[in-house]
């Protein structure tokens, strides 16, 4: 599997991430057995690069990821989690976590000083397991962006310059702000959810030439849009962003389908590579829970796409026509 550099960093991913929100028990439960499956296929397909964090079933994808790489050669493959929520112990109560099927043995507390994040790096390495990690992300920082970009990266730039960390950036899905953090900061990197996709293209306004003009990196991340790109043929009652998606949402995730399924290629083929021809996107990060999913989506982003797929779908309307994509082959005489 290919990989990428990020930014100016000796930091590399492979192209295909592996997302660690579903091992955390996002909306359903999720055994040890089977997130064991799922890290070990996604490891022998030639996924190396790993992604998780604190926030994602408070500690538990931590502690599922650490426990497969901790295994590996740690020359072999790249590790990111993520600060901005520190983790405080609490009584369950026979309480589930938020939107993880989780007990709730702790709870979050925002916090992106400077303490905050070196707290939050120092128990993600005792939860993993690990000496150090490669990528660190200011996480959901949304409604807490002055807060993160006036103490949050100066803390990140400090781990860096120690060489805790090989790279930094944020994880976020507000196009404007992380804007705005690539042009008054020195991040290697940022992971973009849902704003550059088959469905959604507003990256390309502001954020991908910031990035381009700053030697910046993007992993693209929620690429299905939280599943209405994530099946052949969307269906109704797909989700968007997390909400049932709208009808003309809806209508246009199905144009695309039908566009994919006259060049006999699934839809959710074509929403894993769009990203990867812009040329500020190192990757594609994909959130896994089961073997079987690994398995649908390695052979999904290594489907062959005709190039002619692309050009019909910029026929239709359904591309930006900004948005890079291979030129279908002309004859040569």
């Amino acid at each position: 599997m290919e990989r990428n550099r990020l930014g100016r960093s000796d930091v590399h991913v492979t192209e295909l991430g592996f997302g660690g929100g579903p091992l955390g028990g996002l909306f359903e439960a999720v055994d040890d057995d089977t997130a064991t499956r799922a890290l070990e296929a996604a490891w022998d397909s030639g996924i190396r690069y790993f992604d998780t964090s604190p926030h994602y079933g408070i500690g538990q994808s931590e502690r599922r990821v650490g426990a497969l790489l901790r295994g590996k050669p740690r020359d072999a493959w790249t590790l990111s989690t993520k600060v901005g929520r520190v983790l405080v112990p609490q009584d369950p109560g026979g309480r589930t976590d938020e939107a993880f099927e989780v007990p709730a043995t702790h709870r979050r507390v925002w916090d992106f000083t400077r303490d905050g994040v070196l707290r939050s790096v120092e128990d993600s390495l005792t939860r993993m397991g690990v000496d150090r990690i490669d990528v660190l992300y200011l996480h959901d920082a949304e409604e807490h962006f002055e807060d993160a970009l006036r103490d949050g990266y100066p803390a990140l730039a400090e781990l860096r310059a120690q060489g805790t960390v090989g790279a930094v950036g944020a994880g976020m899905y507000h196009t404007g702000k992380l804007t705005r953090l690539v042009e008054e900061t020195d991040v290697d990197v940022v992971m973009l959810s849902g704003r550059y996709t088959l469905l959604d293209h507003s990256a390309l306004d502001d954020l991908f030439p910031a990035c381009a003009a700053r030697g910046v990196s993007v992993l693209a991340a929620s690429v299905f849009n939280s599943g209405v790109l994530a099946t052949p043929r969307p269906s109704a009652g797909a989700t968007y962003d997390y909400a049932p998606a709208d009808p003309r949402t809806l209508e246009r995730a199905r144009r695309l389908a039908a566009v994919c399924e006259a060049h006999r290629v699934p839809l959710p083929a074509v929403a894993m590579r769009f990203p990867l021809h812009h040329p500020a996107v190192a990757g594609v990060v994909v959130g896994m829970r089961s073997a079987d999913e690994v398995r649908r989506n390695t052979e999904a982003y290594g489907t062959k796409i005709p190039a002619g797929l692309w050009s019909d779908l910029r026929g239709e309307g359904l591309l930006d026509t900004r948005a890079p994509a291979p030129a279908p082959p002309t004859d040569v005489p």
